[in-house]
């Protein structure tokens, strides 16, 4: 989960097209040899598995079309998905497949969510043309059938119309196609079973976690690399970079704080209260620091943090980002 290196490219930039690059730089930049990439379904794909040098070899999830395609084709067999991990071989490929019932369940909740969504409208339509009847019914299916695809149930539901009236039906055949592979997901690699057996696998594909944590850290709840007020290409990186130096100490403030029942935020939080007392003794100033609390305590105890008895008062003004922010709406 500790980053070594962050590259951004120009808006647009796909993430398959930058793969190959990253393998350039491990090899050469880093000096990797018997590596190991380790991505999503969107991000090593067959051109992207093709480009992988000798000694290079790859872990990565497959999509939902691809997931049937082997079910048609014999290659796995819906009876293998299952809360434990289960592993099939073919062509030189190792699949492992799992079936997490907690993601199942979260999105037929998901799915019942946006049928809801869809039947309110339905009843707002109906509601509608009852009290105007001069009102269009083209008008109403439209905007029936535009909220259905976007919220893609279009494929299991159907809408009914009878003179002035509309009814939505669920096709059940159609939602039993859709749903079959809730929670299912196939993991491929080309890994030898005496390299990483099939637990490992999952594990370290499961680890990608850790990728999206770091991603989230950095772009919004912690960090907010966004919105980024530079415009030209090396301080948009010095930027960037800026924010990865900032969440490698985020990184080892989580590991520190690992058995402490605190967010990286709410520890950050409590640090942000300690506070120092000005001591002005004729032309002399110091900055005394009083006893933090237990909790800020423990804090920098697990942080192996000691904190001086005072320190030299610089009468410097401080202004936060936040502050820079809020000023640049008017520049």
């Amino acid at each position: 989960g500790r980053p070594v290196s962050v590259e951004v490219f120009p808006g647009n930039t796909s993430d398959l097209s930058t793969f190959s690059k990253q393998v350039q730089k491990v090899r050469e930049r880093f000096g990797g040899r018997d590596v190991v990439f380790v991505g999503d379904r969107g991000m090593i794909k067959g051109p992207q598995i093709r480009e992988l040098l000798e000694d290079c070899q790859y872990i990565t999830a497959i999509s939902k079309a691809e997931i049937e395609t082997l079910l048609k084709q014999g290659t796995i067999q819906m009876e293998l998905f299952d809360e434990t991990v289960c592993e099939t071989f073919s062509d030189g490929v190792r699949y492992i497949l799992r079936c997490n019932p907690a993601r199942a369940k979260e999105m037929k909740q998901t799915r019942k969510s946006k049928q809801d969504r869809l039947q309110a409208l339905v009843d707002k339509e109906n509601e509608y043309l009852k009290n105007h009847p001069k009102a269009k019914v083209q008008t109403s299916e439209k905007h029936i059938r535009s909220l259905a695809e976007k919220l893609m149930i279009d494929r299991w539901t159907r809408i009914i119309q009878d003179q002035r009236h509309f009814t939505l039906q669920i096709d059940e055949q159609a939602l039993a196609e859709e749903t079959k592979l809730d929670g299912c997901y196939v993991i491929k690699t080309d890994m030898d079973q005496d390299q990483a057996g099939t637990q490992t696998v999952h594990d370290r594909y499961k680890d990608l976690f850790q990728v999206e944590w770091a991603f989230r850290t950095m772009k919004s709840t912690l960090l907010e690399m966004r919105g980024i007020f530079v415009q030209k290409a090396n301080r948009t990186r010095a930027h960037v970079f800026i924010i990865m130096l900032a969440y490698l100490l985020a990184y080892e403030l989580r590991r520190l704080w690992d058995d402490v029942e605190m967010t990286i935020e709410e520890g950050l939080h409590e640090l942000s209260t300690l506070c120092a007392t000005e001591v002005v003794v004729g032309d002399t100033s110091i900055q005394t620091i009083p006893q933090p609390r237990e909790n800020i305590r423990e804090l920098l105890n697990k942080a192996d943090i000691t904190l001086p008895e005072a320190i030299p008062c610089k009468n410097a003004t401080v202004v936060t980002r936040k502050k820079v922010a809020s000023e640049r709406q008017y520049i």
